[in-house]
């Protein structure tokens, strides 16, 4: 019997397994959607359906870099215990080098590449799922890559243990000027230490500015200021608004007397370059996900039935 993409997707859905998995189970079973049901539950490899609604907020950031691009992925499980296994840090460093390497557009398509073995990487992420016992995800990634004919570097920083990774792109010369490249761990550092949400002011969206300009106006009028200087207060609060959120305006982490433009004017006067960041991402494990609640004493308990 023929065994047809849209089986394979039905039986995907119903056991979460891989894709080669299931091609593999209909093909034992003849085609037979519940018998490949049970080929797959006897091989283990049906638990990652029964996971699927757990919530997976521990895991790790990993980057990959080479010359001329890097990837930052996260990669989510259940507990920090298993974030921190050999097993579950390797597998995150498989999935951000494949990105690098391939460059896909999105989670979906990257979820598709082959990795280790020639195995895709959904079905890599399933067998880890069968073999630790934890709903296991990947959720994210950032890949830069230069661009053509440009000088520059791309610097990865990953902080924690993993739990925070960062990824800049520093323009203005070449990969093995050593003081550069020591601006950019410097850039990369400074992105996981301040948080900045933005480049400069100029990206700032207008309606985000004029927001946090009526929240201001508003603290001040309910504070008994007169109505003639809120609009003054609103800009002197939004100068520090800038100052905090914004990378070029933010103060150096290592000498707060500095900011972070006044670093990029010094080495471009020194290299005769125009030395600039061009973009950042920054992952923290977790944010915007809801946390396990759950204690591992409750956990132990509930197993056993005296929950």
């Amino acid at each position: 019997m023929q065994i047809t993409a849209e089986m394979v997707r039905e039986l995907r859905e119903k056991t979460g397994a891989g894709m080669m998995d299931c091609k593999r189970a209909l093909s034992e079973s003849g085609g037979e959607m519940e018998a490949a049901v049970d080929v797959l539950r006897k091989k283990g490899l049906a638990a990652a359906a029964k996971k699927s609604s757990r919530i997976a907020s521990e895991g790790v950031v990993a980057a990959h870099v080479t010359e001329g691009s890097a990837t930052l992925v996260e990669v989510n499980c259940e507990t920090d215990f298993v974030a921190k296994t050999d097993d579950f840090q390797t597998f995150a460093m498989q999935v951000a080098e494949v990105v690098n390497a391939k460059g896909p557009k999105d989670v979906e398509e990257a979820l598709l590449l082959p990795g280790g073995g020639g195995v895709p990487i959904a079905d890599m992420l399933n067998e880890k799922v069968a073999k630790i016992g934890e709903k296991i995800s990947f959720r994210r990634f950032a890949r830069y890559a230069l661009p053509a004919g440009a000088r520059g570097v791309i610097v990865p920083y990953i902080h924690a243990g993993g739990k925070i990774g960062v990824v800049v792109e520093l323009l203005g010369a070449g990969p093995d000027d050593g003081e550069f490249r020591a601006l950019g761990k410097d850039m990369a550092m400074q992105v996981a230490a301040a948080n900045p949400l933005f480049l400069s002011r100029g990206d700032i969206p207008a309606e985000a500015i004029e927001r946090e300009k009526a929240i201001y106006r508003e603290q001040a009028l309910a504070a008994g200021k007169p109505e003639k200087i809120l609009d003054r207060i609103a800009e002197g609060k939004l100068e520090k608004f800038y100052g905090d959120f914004c990378l070029l305006e933010q103060a150096f982490i290592r000498d707060p007397e500095r900011r972070v433009s006044d670093l990029l004017k010094e080495m471009s006067a020194k290299k005769g370059e125009d030395v600039r960041v061009g973009r950042f991402a920054r992952f923290q494990v977790g944010e915007g996900l809801e946390k396990r609640s759950e204690d591992l004493a409750s956990e132990v308990a509930k197993q056993l039935g005296q929950g």
